[in-house]
């Protein structure tokens, strides 16, 4: 199935974890992939990976917090493959596990620099395009946090909701453009977040280190359901849906035939009980 053919899509932090999966599944769909991330080795053995198996992919190494840097990588893919059909934003980092009161301010930040400002950064480099040919899609990750608390995780609790919040916004900005921005949360599976739960031991609570154990254990959620639900996002079956955060959890494959309810799916505050 190359549903994707002559689609251009970019990959933020695709040189690991889930990015590194969503890259591989879409370049199997045909798709030309930019893979941007910091680290040159991991964007060397992803690139490999991708046209060992027959796809087409470009390496563009850039942080995803400096604007410049992403918006000179964006310029050097649409001039190598064309202007970017679908972004994935994949970016995000705990910067911080353990109780409030005893984090590291600095690292508290990191994680806001990293995963909104980042995402934030991503998108301004491609929307100008998008809009121009009043066609896109952009797909935020976000975990757990995003769809209630975290404790011993408050920083990357606050940045995946500031991305739901983010994602509802810019969605009504280009809605009339006939771009769809949506979060995908692809459920728990193995990276190197994981082994840092683990590492944290106490300090990430023993709940997480056990869901932590579990997943390293497991492998966490099948690639190919990632996969599907990120194509789905990233299809002409969805655009009637943006501004939604959809997890691999949900019963996605009904809303390819219907309108979910304005407050479904988002972050809301419930009035009346």
């Amino acid at each position: 199935m190359r549903q994707f053919k002559e689609k251009t899509i970019l990959i933020i932090g695709a040189g690991r974890g889930i990015g590194k999966r969503l890259a591989i599944g879409f370049a199997h769909a045909g798709a030309r992939i930019g893979l941007m991330a910091r680290s040159k080795a991991e964007l060397d053995l992803a690139n490999l990976e991708i046209e060992h198996a027959g796809g087409t992919s470009l390496r563009l190494r850039a942080d995803v917090r400096e604007y410049e840097q992403v918006a000179a990588a964006v310029d050097r893919l649409s001039v190598q493959f064309g202007g970017v059909d679908l972004l994935i934003c994949a970016n995000g980092v705990f910067g911080s596990i353990g109780p409030l009161a005893e984090c590291q301010p600095a690292q508290w930040a990191e994680a806001t620099a990293t995963n909104v400002v980042g995402s934030m950064n991503a998108c301004r480099a491609v929307l100008p395009s998008m809009l121009q040919r009043r066609a896109g899609k952009i797909i935020l990750l976000v975990g757990p946090g995003s769809e209630g608390p975290r404790p011993n995780f408050s920083a990357y609790s606050a940045t995946q909701a500031a991305l739901v919040r983010f994602a509802e916004t810019l969605a009504e900005e280009v809605r009339e453009a006939n771009v769809q921005v949506n979060c995908m949360n692809p459920g728990p599976t193995y990276t190197s977040l994981t082994d840092e739960i683990l590492e944290a031991g106490d300090r990430a609570g023993w709940k997480e280190a056990k869901d932590a154990t579990q997943v390293r254990t497991t492998g966490g959620t099948a690639p190919d359901k990632q996969i599907q639900l990120a194509q789905f996002l990233a299809s002409e079956r969805s655009n009637h849906l943006s501004g939604k955060l959809i997890s691999i959890h949900d019963d996605w494959k009904k809303l390819e035939h219907a309108n979910a309810h304005a407050e479904m799916f988002t972050l809301r505050r419930l009035q009346k009980v």
